[in-house]
């Protein structure tokens, strides 16, 4: 289970944001960056991997989260994807997040191999979203957040499945890719949209 350990670690330079993202593999839908800085004394229970965690209780952690600690929350639309790549643009949602944080932390521990270009000290903790509280929290925050966007798209482009498998590439996802076609939330940069893209020509569904 993630601890505390790390916030502890850096507490001398001031308030300590953890940050994750969801959604960098998927074929459709924007990626979803969160960052978190706990309250020590509020700290829910049963904080872990947002992986590691049913869809209700990934909300019922949100909710909480929301109610008892700082939250920022950083989106990166299909279009920035396409433009910058899924890495530049998940690195823009993390920093959107954290700018959305009040107050501004002295210091962010970032899941992963990399921290964005920015202003802030920081440090990338590989498996993060299982070693450090912190970041657990932005990893719910970021994969229930992401997962409410898909089933809205959902309910818009039916067919494609995403209310259940939130823009990857499943069975159902890539037959109505061929199918229907791409729409205007999938990914054009990956390659099984752009192979349908061609398929199919100019024509996209509407949103």
């Amino acid at each position: 289970m993630p601890d505390f350990a790390l916030e502890r670690r850096h507490a001398a330079r001031g308030h300590i944001a953890g940050v994750d993202e969801a959604g960098r593999g998927p074929l459709a839908g924007p990626v979803v960056a969160a960052a978190v800085i706990l309250d020590p004394d509020c700290i829910p229970d049963g904080i872990d991997d947002s992986k590691a965690l049913t869809a209700a209780k990934r909300a019922a952690l949100c909710e909480a989260l929301l109610s008892c600690a700082r939250v920022g929350i950083g989106i990166a639309s299909v279009e920035e994807i396409d433009r910058l790549n899924i890495l530049w643009a998940t690195m823009l949602a993390m920093t959107r997040a954290v700018a959305a944080l009040d107050p501004c932390p002295g210091f962010v521990l970032v899941d992963g191999n990399r921290c964005p270009d920015w202003v802030h000290a920081s440090e990338a903790v590989v498996g993060g979203d299982a070693l450090c509280l912190s970041i657990a929290a932005a990893s719910i925050v970021a994969k229930h957040r992401r997962d409410c966007i898909m089933a809205e798209l959902d309910a818009l482009h039916p067919g494609y499945g995403w209310a259940s498998n939130k823009g990857y590439a499943a069975r159902v996802h890539q037959d109505a890719l061929r199918t229907l076609g791409p729409t205007p939330h999938h990914r054009r940069s990956f390659a099984p949209v752009a192979q349908a893209e061609l398929d199919f020509g100019p024509l996209v569904r509407a949103v």
